[in-house]
Parts: structure tokens; sequence; C-alpha cells
């Protein structure tokens, strides 16, 4: 909980990952590509007090994790969204095993979401109901620019897709978490194009369509799809960290997310250990859209609450304290 002012502030960590990056687990020179390019990001956005030295990025554990998100970084539960890269890293890029032991040992302050790869076909389908049943699976995390094979890259409304959303459906699993955001070396830009999020949002509207980064840089074309499919939501790793670098941006970016989507449908993230709550956490309830930038509203207290944890508290039935509530005029 992060207080300020006399307000309570209710977080929700909605993008984490525990992930080993190290020479031993990189299957191929893109293994270093990839966690270089996550360095830079991290280098290039994040306060000079706030940057890790490279050798703790490649591994940083889950003892430490928890220390920065819970201890020193104001979150009172956080989701794992993983992705595999198997095509990268032996053991894959996000680590399943350790992930998830640390939510059974956590269970009040963790969620452990998987993912799943339609380019499996028969056999990801029994998998996914394997995975579902051992780890409680509230929601997935898709990566559609993630390499196998000759592929660099799956649609969400590719056949394929559509059977594995099918199967959600059928499982219970209603959150699709979906990076549609930057480019990271070396996968493919268009692969993380946002076009393919709008059929499968019209054709499963029981599901929720978490569209992680926003779609940057294709933030307009993201905002124009969100406003007509009410079951899509915006998730702000990536976008959030411009606060430091870009404020201007960001309050751009925040802006139109409010305008088009509206204060429910926005999801606080650091994408640790990209960055670490902490910092996030204290700009964010802080920030103010600059005044000669008036097309764009003050953000409130309220909606700062939504977006910084109830949000995510509502989508995945998290219990939120009475004293970070909304009062019953605010949530309306």
């Amino acid at each position: 909980m992060y207080r300020k002012d006399g307000e309570n502030y209710f977080i929700v960590d909605a993008h984490v990952a525990l992930w080993d990056a190290r020479p031993e687990n990189q299957r191929n020179i893109h293994g270093k590509q990839f966690i270089d390019c996550f360095y830079d990001y991290h280098r290039n956005l994040s306060p000079e007090s706030e940057l890790w030295p490279y050798e703790d990025y490649l591994y940083y554990g889950g003892e430490r994790l928890m220390k920065d998100l819970f201890v020193d970084g104001y979150v009172d539960h956080a989701i794992f969204q993983p992705a595999r890269l198997g095509a990268f890293y032996r053991t894959g890029f996000g680590q399943t095993e350790e992930a998830f032991a640390l939510t059974r040992k956590h269970p009040g302050k963790l969620t452990y979401n998987h993912y799943f790869d339609p380019r499996f076909e028969e056999a990801g389908l029994e998998r996914l109901r394997e995975d579902a049943a051992r780890f409680g699976l509230q929601g997935v995390k898709l990566y559609t620019a993630e390499w196998k094979g000759d592929s660099r890259g799956y649609k969400l409304d590719d056949p394929w897709t559509y059977r594995y959303l099918e199967t959600c459906r059928e499982l219970g699993i209603r959150n699709i978490h979906i990076h549609k955001g930057p480019t990271i070396r070396p996968l493919d830009r268009d692969a993380f194009d946002v076009a393919d999020v709008d059929k499968a949002a019209t054709d499963f509207t029981d599901l929720n369509f978490v569209v992680e980064h926003c779609g940057l840089p294709r933030l307009e074309d993201f905002c124009w799809i969100a406003t007509q499919e009410p079951n899509v939501h915006a998730g702000l790793a990536v976008a959030i960290p411009f606060m430091h670098t870009r404020p201007r941006y960001f309050a751009q970016i925040i802006g139109e997310l409010l305008y088009w989507l509206g204060e429910d449908r926005i999801q606080f993230s650091s994408d640790y250990a990209l960055w670490t709550p902490r910092w996030l956490v204290e700009r964010f309830v802080d920030f103010r859209i600059p005044a000669d930038m008036d097309e764009y509203p003050q953000l409130t207290v309220a909606q700062k609450k939504k977006i910084l944890g109830l949000n995510a508290a509502a989508m995945y039935g998290i219990d939120v304290p009475a004293e970070c509530r909304l009062p019953e005029e605010a949530v309306a």
C-alpha cells in the first residue's frame, strides 16, 4: 500500500516477470540480443538512482523480486506475465517453476499467469488444459512475435489461435494479456501490430484482452480499436517510465487512454525487472498533466487509485482492504 497526503493507494503490479538471461541459459546470439535490448530500455528510461548493474539484471531471483515489489515497492499484489522465448533460451526466458513456487509460497501476494503458443496445435491444446489445472490459471500472456522454427510470429485471428481462445473460454481463463508494444531485438516490429486485437475482441466478448504496453508505438490505432471494443484494456508497462524521460509524451499517452477508454480499463504495470515499482508509483501519484496541455483534464485521485490497482483487482478478484476502496459515488 502507498500512502500520500492522507490517501491510501492499493497497488496491483499487473505485469512482472522472473527471468533468467544468463549466458548459460542463452541458446544462441538472439538470447543475448534480447536481454541487451531489455537492458537498454531499463538504462535509458530509468532515473540514475534506479539503475541496476548488467550482471544483476541477467538474473535476480525470487528473494530480490519479493523485496523490490513488496518491501520497497508498495505493491500489494503482483501478477506474473511470463514470456517463453524457447528459440532463444534453453529453459525459457520467464522461469515457470521458480515463479510458480513463489506464487504458492505467497498466495495472497502473487498470481501466476502462463503462456501458450498456437503453433503447437493439438499438442499445445492438451498442454494448455494441463497447465490450467496445475496453475489454476485466470490469465495467459501471449507473445505474438515469438519465433518458432521458420515462423517469426502469429496473429490473434489465426484459426489455431481461435482454437486456443475457445479452450481458454472452456477452462475459465478469461484474461488474455498480449504484448503489443515496442519491438525487442531481434523480434519483428510488425508481428506486434495491434490490428488482430480488433477481430479477436469482437468474436470473444466474454474474454478480457489486456493489451500490454497499450500498443506503443501504435497508440492511435490501439485507441480506435479499444474505444469500440469494451473488453479491451490497456496495460501501462513501458509507457509509464516515460514520466521520467518524456513527461509530456506520457501526459499525451495517459490523456489519450483516458479520453478513449476511460479510467476503468487502464492497469498499472512496472514490467519488473525492466523497472522497479517504487519510483513509478511515487511519480504517478504526483504526476500532473502540464498546464499548457489543456485538452487533457488533470488526473483525479480516484482515477489514479483505479489505475494503480483497483482495476486489476476487480479483474482478478483480489480483495481490497476497506481503507483503499473508493466511495460508491467514485466507482460509478
